[in-house]
């Protein structure tokens, strides 16, 4: 856990109380908009912004409603397909502001994200850090 983690989650919880706790005294996570994009912030010092898809829900769309039993990878490969539109609208923002791309992969979902540190310590770095992720989502709806 980073140094002026328990601080800077008192604060920002106060100053936005749309920020909720995924797990108590963990990540503190943000809605950002309606496809599915979060914004989280890690006691490790890390901002995150990902959007991810159920595999269950990636199975519905594939089989029109027949029970048909496809293959993890074949999955994972759609579920890729069915983001990339939404991490395209915002990719190159967040490459040029140093975060780096990631995707995980799971039996249960799929999820792309963007990530950089941020130094806990420093609430004003912390606060601008989500206002401009923030500011990513704002017009791209």
């Amino acid at each position: 856990m980073s140094e002026g983690w328990a601080e800077t989650r008192t604060q920002l919880c106060r100053r936005d109380p749309a920020f909720y706790e995924l797990e108590p005294g963990g990540a503190l996570a943000l809605a950002l908009d309606d496809e599915n994009w979060m914004l989280e912030l890690t006691p490790d010092g890390r901002v995150i912004c990902q959007t991810g898809i159920d595999m269950d829900d990636v199975k519905s769309l594939l089989s029109d409603g027949t029970p048909e039993d496809l293959g993890t990878d074949e999955l994972a490969k759609q579920a890729k397909y069915y983001l990339q539109p939404m991490v395209a609208k915002v990719r190159k923002a967040f490459l040029n502001a140093g975060f780096e791309e990631a995707t995980e992969m799971t039996d249960a979902y799929v999820a792309v994200m963007f990530q950089r540190p941020v130094n806990l310590a420093k609430l004003e770095d912390v606060t601008e850090a989500v206002r401009w992720c923030k500011q990513q989502f704002a017009n791209k709806a």
